[in-house]
Order: structure tokens, then sequence, then C-alpha cells
């Protein structure tokens, strides 16, 4: 096999191979970054919230809401669904 063709990175020795995988990872890297800013900007919006809320005399949490969000995740993604919908409640609340 020509080393010309070898994509190491990759881990594909073909040449079309290794093109299509460089673009595929490079569309998952650009997703990736969406779901990065989407994530931070949910972050802030839900400590917004949780600030408006406690400001008007509210809880900190309300956890129908979070058992609301808890349940469209898993429903959508099944059992990891539930740990991402944890995840984000956690980074927009901070720790319990």
């Amino acid at each position: 096999m020509n080393a010309d063709l070898v994509d190491q990175p990759t881990g594909a020795g073909a040449e079309p191979a290794a093109e299509e995988i460089k673009a595929i990872r490079e569309r998952i890297d650009e997703i990736d970054q969406s779901l990065i800013d989407l994530w931070l900007e949910r972050s802030r919006l839900s400590q917004q919230v949780g600030r408006t809320r406690m400001a008007s005399g509210g809880t900190r949490l309300v956890l129908s809401r979070e058992r609301e969000i808890v349940e469209r995740f898993r429903e959508a993604l099944g059992p990891d669904g539930t740990q991402v919908a944890l995840l984000l409640l956690r980074s927009g609340r901070g720790p319990l």
C-alpha cells in the first residue's frame, strides 16, 4: 500500500475513505461546537430563570419542571437522555 494513501489520523488506508472520514469528522466538529454553544446559552438562561424566580420570592428549584425536562430527554434519547438532562440541569443551577 502506498504510504501517501494512508491517512493515519482517520485510520483509513484508502484515499476515498480517508477523505470521507475527514469530511464527516469536520461536520461532527461543527455539531460539537453548536452543542457547546447551545449548552452555554441554556445554562445562562436557566441561571437567569433561577435568579428571577428567587428575586420574586420563589424557590431556587422547581422539581416538577426538572422532572419534565428529564422525561423529555429520556423519551428522546433513552437511558442516556436521563444523564444528559441531569448534566444540563446541574450546569444551569449548580450542584444541589
